[in-house]
């Protein structure tokens, strides 16, 4: 055999456990990146304002300690699974689905504790969204020697990008992710009509879908509603879901002439987590009163006889809020897109008709928009509820500048 040739199968063979080897971890990245995320989302709820993270420690492909972040607690998560594994960090590899952190703040720079602890490399589904400090927690990482790798493999960037999605919009714009929510006919209507005794239902979708609209206000730091909804349906608006949350979801309304009741649902129920935004003074007999009863009134400016909902979004980006859900009628909804305030929608579908064409039905033709833009959603997806579907998707980009 001549010796050129024995010495490509030499190679070819040498190469083919090579290849197995970086595949088997490969497939063992994306297992521990996974369980970083599923981490990572225990903190839905609890970590807010603040990102959500997962950390996962791992050696001789065992995993050693664990991790997730929430507020209350302080510690990050990847100091949380340092301390569990104490000496045993030494030489191990640090799975998170964001970047750590490199600057102190409530807390010192997990980048510091990572080195000294001795960590061998480190895996990361995702750079931190903040413009100040992306890729500066990787870099300091590398000059220490350690190994750094992006686990964008099998969707695990994507879902870390999605799982803090609100945190990266906050953190650049300074104004809550707003998420448009409602629920319609297949022919888009958003009520349904009268019975024949009467009497009109109140639930267009099925009990799984509100199940699911009750798990969005849970990972939502607001809800957003006009008066009209309020004096129309008299909703509660909290977060029925049952599960944990650090801090209460705090329920706004939009109300320009003061008119919420003050025997109304949200108002009776209310213990200082309701933010009402109106045009009229704030210091009103009837303000007084719905502030007595733990209703908070602010003064904002009037835009078309409304309240400004930008100088609203700018309020709550202030206080902190990451996010908000608009669960809101056809004619706050229509101002809020035609503001291009809304980076998000997810529509819930009923199998019912109510009569085509019928879409949008309780807003006057004069209130409609002369000239409608359309608006092309991105990242579409769909899921099933039981009976219904939701279609969810993107108006703006979350992570680029516009």
């Amino acid at each position: 055999m001549p010796r050129e040739t024995a010495d490509v199968k030499a190679a070819s063979v040498g190469a083919a456990p090579a290849q197995a080897r970086d595949r088997v971890r490969d497939q063992k990245d994306d297992e521990f990146t996974a369980r970083a995320l599923e981490l990572a989302a225990k903190g839905r709820g609890l970590a807010s304002p603040n990102p959500m993270v997962g950390a996962v420690l791992v050696r001789d492909g065992e995993v050693i300690a664990e991790g997730f972040h929430t507020y209350d607690g302080l510690r990050h998560a990847e100091i949380i699974a340092l301390e569990a594994a104490g000496e045993r960090a030494r030489g191990a590899t640090m799975y998170v689905n964001l970047e750590p952190c490199c600057h102190t703040g409530r807390t010192g720079p997990c980048t510091r504790a990572l080195i000294a602890a001795g960590v061998a490399r480190v895996v990361a589904a995702m750079a931190d969204p903040n413009p100040a400090v992306a890729g500066r927690g990787l870099k300091e990482l590398r000059a220490a020697g350690i190994q750094v790798d992006c686990s964008c493999t099998s969707g695990a960037c994507e879902q870390a990008r999605r799982l803090n999605e609100a945190f990266a919009w906050w953190i650049r714009k300074r104004r809550p992710l707003v998420t448009l929510k409602t629920a319609l006919t297949l022919d888009g209507s958003l009520v349904l009509p009268r019975s024949r005794n009467g009497n009109e239902s109140r639930w267009i979708t099925s009990d799984i879908s509100r199940a699911e609209v009750h798990r969005m206000r849970h990972a939502s730091d607001a809800i957003i509603t006009g008066i009209g909804t309020i004096l129309a349906d008299d909703p509660l608006l909290t977060d029925r879901s049952g599960l944990p949350r650090r801090r209460p979801l705090l329920r706004v309304v939009l109300d320009s002439r003061l008119r919420l009741g003050l025997k109304s649902q949200v108002v009776r129920s209310a213990q200082h987590d309701v933010l009402v935004f109106t045009c009229a003074s704030s210091s009103s007999a009837r303000a007084k009163k719905l502030a007595a009863l733990g209703v908070e009134i602010f003064h904002v400016r009037a835009r078309r006889g409304r309240p400004d909902l930008q100088a609203a979004l700018e309020e709550l980006g202030r206080r902190d809020i990451l996010s908000a859900m608009l669960e809101a009628g056809p004619l706050l909804n229509q101002g809020a897109l035609e503001a291009d305030l809304v980076e998000k929608v997810r529509l819930f579908y009923a199998p019912t008709l109510v009569g085509l064409g019928s879409s949008l039905p309780g807003l006057p033709p004069s209130k409609r928009s002369r000239m409608p833009r359309a608006r092309e959603l991105s990242g579409v997806r769909t899921e099933n509820f039981g009976p219904d579907f939701a279609v969810e998707g993107y108006l703006h980009d979350v992570y680029r500048n516009h």
